[in-house]
């Protein structure tokens, strides 16, 4: 392997930014997206358990406190179980896009000088005497005594993602 020339080093960094860019880009959009799937799945379930509520109310006047608080409380957890359903279900619609998009570089006149940065970056954690492979999937993983280094496109992207944290969290928050 070559070491780049300052104009490769600032191709590659042009590159970097520019993949940055349209990644982040990209999950913001995917981002607002899910939001507004979720809100409306989220109104849906309120919408749901508005109606249960007020059976639960109906149902309770005539059978009494204790049966009616029963109902609410069974509907406030079904409304919960589908409010989280969503949630769920949202997130993994994002992961599973994220990938995807990380997927797609593979498929870029780009990708043999992304490869080659995660190759020097996994020597750079592991020392120069690492074993670096080439996944099928895209990216390299590379192995040394004892140590093992994860710089696959799924990894990357599942790292990205979890770079989030909390953030993802507000995308479902009514």
């Amino acid at each position: 392997m070559t070491t780049p020339t300052a104009g490769q080093a600032d191709a590659i960094a042009t590159v970097r930014s520019e993949l940055l860019r349209s990644a982040r880009a990209d999950a913001e959009a995917l981002i607002v997206q899910a939001a507004r799937d979720a809100d409306t799945v989220l109104d849906r379930a309120r919408n749901e358990a508005e109606k249960i509520v007020e059976q639960a109310h109906r149902e309770g006047a005539a059978e009494g406190a204790a049966a009616g608080a029963a109902e609410l409380l069974r509907a406030r957890r079904n409304a919960r179980a589908c409010e989280q359903a969503a949630r769920r279900e949202a997130y993994e619609e994002l992961r599973r896009q994220v990938t995807e998009r990380f997927r797609a570089l593979r498929c870029t006149a780009d990708y043999p000088g992304v490869r080659d940065r995660l190759e020097r970056r996994a020597r750079q954690l592991l020392g120069p005497d690492a074993t670096v492979a080439e996944q099928p999937g895209g990216g390299v993983i590379a192995h040394a005594t004892g140590r093992r280094a994860d710089f696959t496109l799924d990894a990357l992207a599942a790292r990205a993602l979890d770079r989030l944290g909390a953030n993802t969290e507000a995308l479902w928050a009514p």
